[in-house]
């Protein structure tokens, strides 16, 4: 019996560190996954794996674009071509697509060519997914 209240207080001591992993320096932080391929005349297609959540999208092209191609933090991203439903992509690009309106809204969404958000703006979403873990 002991045993069990020595357990429980240990689990409650340590409960709310591991909610916090990340702070612990464990680096529990769980990632959107994506892939990212170049299409043309800087278009970018991304493709979710798992989630298809519309953050998921926006995480992978921020992430894509802030670490790997260097834009600004204050870069836009516009959606190029919308989702497909059928592939699960969507194309992105760094300047607006011709014709379509660019007035932001306020959702997050990838079924409207021209919406857009910046690049710092949409790689912040990869920190805000813990609510995708089916539960």
């Amino acid at each position: 019996m002991q045993f069990f209240k020595l357990f429980g207080v240990g689990a409650l001591v340590l409960l709310p560190g591991i909610a916090q992993a990340v702070g612990f320096g464990l680096q529990v932080r769980p990632q959107f996954r994506t892939e990212i391929t170049p299409v043309q005349n800087g278009v970018y297609s991304v493709k979710a794996i798992g989630s298809s959540a519309p953050v998921t999208y926006w995480c992978g092209i921020g992430d894509f674009a802030v670490r790997t191609l260097g834009v600004p933090n204050s870069q836009r991203i516009y959606i190029f071509k919308a989702y497909e439903p059928g592939v699960r992509t969507v194309q992105f690009s760094l300047t607006p697509p011709p014709g379509a309106d660019t007035k932001p809204g306020y959702s997050v969404t990838v079924k409207r060519v021209g919406a857009n958000m910046s690049a710092v703006q949409a790689q912040n979403y990869c920190y805000d997914n813990f609510m995708d873990f089916d539960f």
